[in-house]
């Protein structure tokens, strides 16, 4: 597993600005020959632009010109040459293992001319990583709001072994409530929209007065609903993670969700929702712990009936869950939750036990790369609990 440090330094801004821009301009070429070629090929790339770069950039260190186009193909690979990845004038810069050095706190890295040395303030919280885990590579990045220069360190340690398979817990992700479990726990996330709400109105309040000192008052604000949010998503992720005899957690694939228009109010609301970043939180957490997260076809969770699996859009209504076949009623969140938890557990279970008319197939993928057949199979909960 992998974790990254950020540490502020006193490297010379200047020096590293003109840099990162001179890098820029080398990752958008090669960039657009990946796309005209409809290549990712190093070697050709390296072929086709290296001698053109080092003779237009010849202050560039040639480890860098090389690790700047690892980073672009390495994009475009990954966007399957659907977009033009670009790269700012000031955009972050990745080093690897040739363009920089470690030695204690002491950093050397590659720029223009000699190469820059610095002596970095490791906090304590980062002790533990920076002393004990394998330093693999970083990312240079320029941050306005303080002028200075950020080292972003990236340390790798051996994931831990996979913990007895014990429990399985559901987790559904909402607007109101920020997570619910399958075991009744509700996680509120009426604090944080409360916060929106008055971002939203102090940020109109003061770009429509569009004076100095509210332009002055916007950039001082900017940054912090984020940052709330943010601390928000690490504290209830790390209180799932921790749960006792708990091994493993089934959430939603909600990739694309955001894709459909549903009216401008909730759009808003959908635009706000840091649902990807609970679950990236989630993950790593658990990966440290030796636990598993899994992620399942969210179709139809809110619709369906936990206890006789009746699937019918009447069945829900707001936050009120009532089913019409067999009249059971719920939360609509936790009844959504228990569905969860149910259809990963029934995809675990041979073909030719489950009923093919409870549920539909569902999709199940694992983040941590651990075959979801391996986990002990649980029969779904016949009632509320």
């Amino acid at each position: 597993m992998f974790r990254t440090v950020s540490i502020p330094t006193d490297l010379e801004p200047a020096r590293f600005l003109s840099l990162m821009a001179q890098c820029a301009d080398i990752f958008n070429a090669h960039v657009d020959w990946a796309l005209e070629q409809h290549s990712c090929n190093k070697n050709k790339a390296h072929v086709a632009l290296y001698s053109q770069i080092r003779q237009s950039n010849p202050d560039v260190p040639s480890a860098l010109v090389q690790a700047v186009r690892d980073t672009a193909l390495e994009a475009v690979k990954a966007n399957k040459y659907k977009n033009c990845p670009r790269k700012k004038a000031h955009s972050g810069l990745r080093y690897d293992r040739r363009t920089i050095t470690r030695r204690g706190d002491q950093l050397t890295l590659s720029t223009l001319g000699s190469r820059a040395k610095t002596i970095l303030k490791v906090p304590e919280y980062h002790r533990e990583i920076y002393d004990t885990w394998t330093f693999k590579s970083a990312t240079i990045t320029y941050k306005k709001h303080d002028q200075r220069i950020w080292v972003q360190l990236v340390f790798e340690y051996a994931t831990p072994e996979r913990r007895p398979n014990n429990r399985i817990q559901g987790i559904d992700k909402g607007l109101y409530h920020l997570a619910t479990t399958s075991d009744g726990q509700v996680y509120s996330n009426a604090k944080v929209r409360a916060v929106q709400r008055r971002y939203l109105y102090n940020r109109s309040t003061l770009q429509t007065k569009g004076t100095r000192a509210a332009k002055r008052r916007l950039k001082k604000m900017s940054g912090r609903e984020k940052r709330f949010s943010r601390n928000m998503n690490h504290v209830v992720t790390k209180y799932i993670a921790n749960q006792e005899n708990i091994t493993t957690f089934v959430l939603e694939d909600l990739t694309g969700i955001r894709n459909q228009n549903r009216g401008k109010k909730m759009n808003k609301w959908m635009a706000s929702w840091p649902f990807y970043e609970f679950d990236s939180f989630l993950i790593y957490k658990c990966e440290a712990l030796g636990k598993l997260v899994v992620f399942v076809d969210p179709r139809n969770t809110s619709r369906k009936c936990s206890r006789c699996k009746h699937v019918c859009k009447k069945n829900r209504h707001k936050s009120h869950f009532h089913c019409v076949k067999c009249g059971f009623r719920a939360h609509a969140d936790f009844n959504a939750a228990l569905n969860i938890r149910d259809d990963y557990i029934l995809s675990t279970m041979p073909l030719a036990t489950v009923e093919q008319a409870a549920v539909n197939p569902p999709y199940v993928s694992s983040v941590l790369g651990v075959n979801p057949a391996l986990v002990t199979s649980h029969q779904p909960c016949a009632g509320g609990h």
